[in-house]
């Protein structure tokens, strides 16, 4: 008797790499990359590569979120605690004398054959060494392991803060808080640093006139992140200066009004009166010229991409995943209500990115390895059902 065998055909073989993609997930992405390409070339049409380079960054972008996505949670766990060592390693080696890089003050670049930032790394690392740490203590988490977990957290974000670089150490600390929330941390103790925390913002504003005089030194802070705060506080006191950014941010928000002023029409965006027009501050260009409505789409847009995420982590099969997942999810929160809070005068200018909308290679990777991170989890949910 004859047996043929058949051979499978290309499409055969190439569904099951793309089977099990959460569609929900892809749908609101590409939505926001859409948002984000029209919004830049509107905002960066008389740079004329900034239009085609952030298209080249979002196709890279998913590229490594496809990449990222066939990669099982399983093998992410057995590289968290190399990749989290070799971060802190970079890091020590970026703070070493004539070894770090020093641009405009700030020591965070490092020269490995090529020019690295290796803060970039502990955005993915941190929560994945943490979601690490609390999968080998399930069914036994003690007070202790809540203090280590609280170490490994320190290490990095302490090394990035003294680089300076107070906007990756916020997003690094950040991602680490969110697994160490979802691994069980008692309220109990969350509630009085939220007390403490809001205690000394409000002394902070009633003595804003005595705090921030030149003669007064922060032990604690650099000179120019206490710049940052008083200008914050208020931002008039020197307003072609340190202020300027602040105050043009907010003219450029009002002005939109309602409705906006129209796609290529903000006079703010094209006057060049917003400084970081296509990168920290584009959504200020945004809000110029599409208005209330535009933000209000964009912030929807946002809120599906977290709220999709976090089903994607209450659904996962194991500890990892769900605290991994959960992570990475908020942490999309915390890069637009950072940026969108600075653009608008509510929390201090830091250089946190706004996702999808602003201009930047290494920013968009670093976004593409977290949603792969996502996919890789809605797979392997969709393989522990069946």
């Amino acid at each position: 008797m004859n047996v043929s065998f058949q051979k499978p055909s290309l499409r055969q073989r190439i569904k099951p790499i793309f089977q099990g993609f959460d569609l929900p997930l892809l749908v609101v992405v590409l939505v926001l990359c859409t948002i984000g390409l029209i919004t830049m070339y509107s905002a960066g049409y008389d740079n004329g590569t900034r239009f085609v380079d952030q298209s080249r960054n979002m196709m890279l972008a998913f590229v490594v979120m496809f990449l990222a996505a066939q990669v099982p949670p399983q093998r992410m766990m057995a590289l968290a605690v190399p990749l989290y060592a070799a971060g802190v390693f970079l890091l020590i080696l970026t703070a070493l004398p004539h070894v770090g890089i020093t641009k405009k003050g700030a020591t965070r670049w490092l020269n490995v054959g090529m020019v690295i930032q290796p803060s970039e790394v502990l955005k993915i690392a941190m929560p994945l060494m943490l979601a690490w740490w609390f999968q080998r203590r399930e069914g036994q988490l003690r007070g202790l392991d809540f203090v280590v977990a609280g170490l490994l957290l320190a290490i990095p974000v302490g090394l990035i803060m003294k680089q300076p670089d107070l906007g990756t150490s916020l997003l690094v600390l950040s991602s680490g808080l969110y697994v160490i929330f979802f691994a069980g941390l008692n309220w109990r103790l969350i509630l009085p640093v939220f007390v403490v925390a809001g205690i000394a913002i409000s002394a902070l504003v009633m003595s804003e006139e005595k705090i921030c005089q030149p003669e007064v030194n922060w032990v604690v802070l650099h000179e120019y992140q206490k710049n940052r705060i008083c200008t914050l506080l208020d931002p008039t006191t020197d307003p072609l200066g340190k202020g300027f950014h602040i105050i043009q941010g907010m003219i450029a928000i009002g002005s939109g009004g309602v409705m906006g002023k129209g796609f290529m029409k903000g006079t703010q965006t094209h006057l060049e009166f917003i400084p970081e027009r296509t990168t920290d501050f584009v959504f200020a260009a945004f809000a110029e010229e599409q208005g209330l409505v535009g933000c209000l789409v964009l912030m929807s847009g946002f809120l599906v991409l977290i709220f999709r995420g976090l089903m994607i982590a209450a659904q996962a099969p194991t500890l990892f995943s769900r605290l991994l997942a959960g992570s990475v999810s908020l942490s999309f929160f915390t890069y637009a209500f950072v940026n969108m809070g600075m653009v608008s005068g509510i929390l201090p200018v830091v250089g946190v990115p706004l996702p999808f909308i602003s201009y930047g290679g290494t920013a968009m990777v670093t976004l593409g390895l977290a949603l792969g991170i996502l996919m890789s989890i809605a797979k392997s949910r969709g393989m522990m059902q069946r």
